[in-house]
C-alpha cells in the first residue's frame, strides 16, 4: 500500500510528526522523586547529595539588594529590615490594630486604638526601622493621641514624648530577647 503526497500541506505534516518523534526520543523517563531538604530558615537545597552553595541567582543580597543578609547580626530573613526588630514591633504592638505593614521598608502603621478604660481618647503609632543591625538607634516610635470633644469629634491632643521613648525600649528589649532565643535555639 503507497500513499502518495497531495500537496505540500500533507508534507509540512508528516516532516513535523518526524521532528516530534525524534524530539521525543532525547528525553529522559527519569523525574526526580524526592523533595528539597531545608538547609536554613527560608533556604532549600534542591540537591540534598550536591554541594551545598550560598549564591544566588541575582548574586549577593538578592534582587535589588532586597534578601536576606549572611551576617547573623543582621537578621534578614529576606526582608529589607532587621528581622528582630521587626518580629519585635508586631509583637510589641499586638494589642492594636494594623493599618499598615511594609517589610522592605520597615515601617509598621497601626489604626486608632481606644483603651476600654479611657473611650475618651484613642493612640494611633507609626514604627519606623531604621536599620538592618540590631542597634538602639534602630528603631523610632511616633505616637499620635486624640480626645473625644463633647459632639462627639476626634480632635488631635499633645502626648506625652515619653510614652514613645518606652515603646521604642519595649522593643528593643523583645528585640533582644527574640535573638538570643534563636542563637540559644
Amino acid at each position: 500500500m503507497s500513499y502518495t503526497v497531495r500537496n505540500w500541506r500533507d508534507i509540512v505534516l508528516i516532516a513535523a510528526m518526524g521532528c516530534v518523534l525524534i524530539l521525543s526520543g532525547c528525553g529522559s523517563t527519569e523525574t526526580e522523586s524526592r523533595y528539597p531538604e531545608k538547609i536554613g530558615k527560608n533556604r532549600y537545597d534542591p540537591a540534598p547529595t550536591g554541594p551545598k552553595s550560598d549564591e544566588s541567582l541575582f548574586g549577593e543580597g538578592g534582587i535589588f539588594g532586597l534578601g536576606g543578609g549572611k551576617d547573623k547580626n543582621e537578621g534578614g530573613g529576606g526582608i529589607g529590615v532587621n528581622s528582630y526588630l521587626w518580629r519585635a514591633s508586631l509583637d510589641t504592638i499586638a494589642f492594636m490594630p494594623l493599618a499598615s505593614a511594609d517589610p522592605f521598608g520597615g515601617v509598621i502603621i497601626t489604626d486608632w486604638y481606644i483603651n476600654p478604660s479611657h473611650p475618651n481618647e484613642r493612640f494611633k503609632m507609626t514604627i519606623y526601622i531604621l536599620d538592618k543591625r540590631l542597634r538602639a538607634d534602630g528603631v523610632k516610635v511616633s505616637v499620635f493621641r486624640q480626645e473625644q470633644g463633647p459632639g462627639g469629634a476626634w480632635t488631635d491632643a499633645p502626648g506625652n514624648a515619653e510614652t514613645g521613648v518606652r515603646v521604642e525600649n519595649s522593643i528593643l528589649t523583645r528585640a533582644r530577647q527574640l535573638r538570643i532565643d534563636s542563637e540559644a535555639g
